[in-house]
Order: structure tokens, then C-alpha cells, then sequence
């Protein structure tokens, strides 16, 4: 499969030229992999409020994505959600039977999935060798057909098919697990 076929919308539909560097290790992995997905440009954008209005013409079910720490810091977690959900840290943490949640600072953020804030994805587990991350799914996305992510950089969302991010998340090796939240 040609770069140019999987890669060739955008919200201008207009033929990719270059990618940043975190996009083109995503494509790369997602190339190994034979998934397809479909690339759309915006302005940065790190908030789900922020990313509202530029992912409105996108048929696909929106994530948010948390990257978070139990309370001893010797464990992190990728929570992903559907974007309109608010996350109950408490309720979370109970369910995969660990002590209270918070957020992971920046620095540990780089560390382990080589990711600034506001661009959170479960794409940067490509980074994360070592598979120190845990990753957590809101149980709601298992009947989502389509899901939109942000490619380790959030100037771009990119929409893959669920069973494609099941087979994404099981070629990663890391630990998942379904909660609801």
C-alpha cells in the first residue's frame, strides 16, 4: 500500500506533502502493520474543547487521552476515552485495582511515551519499548467503528478503524485492559 493511498486527506483534501517526524514514526508503524487511516490537518490544538470545531466533519468517534501515575509513581497508565466523557480518576483507579490516580508531569510524559502535553495519543506507545505503560480503554469504544487520534502531534488527528486500533494496541505488547468510565 503506497504512502499516497493511505495518506491523502485532509480537511483542505489536499495531497500530503511532508510529515512532521512524530507523524512519519506513526505512518511507519501503521505501514508495517497494513492499517489504513486517513490523515486531517488543524491548527494546534491541545483540548478536546480546543479540537471541537475542526473535528466536526470527521465521521469517527473522538478520544481523549490521559496520561496518568498511581500515587507511588512506579506505575503509568493511558487512559483513553471518548472525548465527551469526563474521567472519575477514583473510579478508574478502583476498577484496575490500583491506589489513587493523578496526572503524570510532562517529564514523565517524554519519558515513557517520548510525548509533549497536548499530544497524548495512543500512538506513542511506539516509544514506550519497555512497555511501562499500561493502557486503559473506556469500554464505550468497543462499539465505535471508527476512532480519531492525535499522530504524537496535535497539528493533526488521524482516523483508523476500531479493529485496526485493537490490532495496533495488540501489536504493541502492552498491558489493556476495559473499564468504564
Amino acid at each position: 500500500m503506497a504512502l499516497d493511498d493511505i495518506v491523502s486527506r485532509n480537511v483542505r483534501r489536499q495531497i500530503i506533502g511532508t510529515l512532521t517526524p512524530q507523524e512519519d514514526s506513526v505512518v511507519a508503524r501503521l505501514r508495517e502493520l497494513s492499517i489504513a487511516f486517513e490523515r486531517f490537518e488543524h491548527p494546534p490544538i491541545a483540548t478536546v474543547e480546543e479540537a471541537a470545531q475542526y473535528w466536526a466533519p470527521i465521521a469517527a468517534t473522538h478520544c481523549k487521552n490521559l496520561f496518568l501515575r498511581n500515587q507511588k509513581g512506579n506505575r503509568h497508565y493511558l487512559v483513553v476515552l471518548v472525548h465527551s466523557k469526563k474521567a472519575d480518576l477514583r473510579a478508574v483507579a478502583d476498577q484496575i485495582g490500583d491506589g489513587k490516580l493523578s496526572f503524570a508531569s510532562p517529564e514523565r510524559l517524554m519519558t515513557h511515551l517520548g510525548l509533549t502535553p497536548g499530544s497524548v495519543s495512543p500512538f506513542g506507545l511506539i516509544n514506550d519499548r519497555g512497555h511501562a505503560v499500561r493502557v486503559v480503554l473506556d469500554r464505550d469504544l468497543k462499539s465505535a467503528a471508527r476512532l480519531s487520534f492525535h499522530p504524537n502531534v496535535n497539528t493533526s488527528t488521524f482516523v483508523v478503524s476500531a479493529a485496526d486500533f485493537a490490532r495496533f494496541l495488540d501489536a504493541s505488547g502492552h498491558t489493556v485492559q476495559h473499564v468504564t468510565v
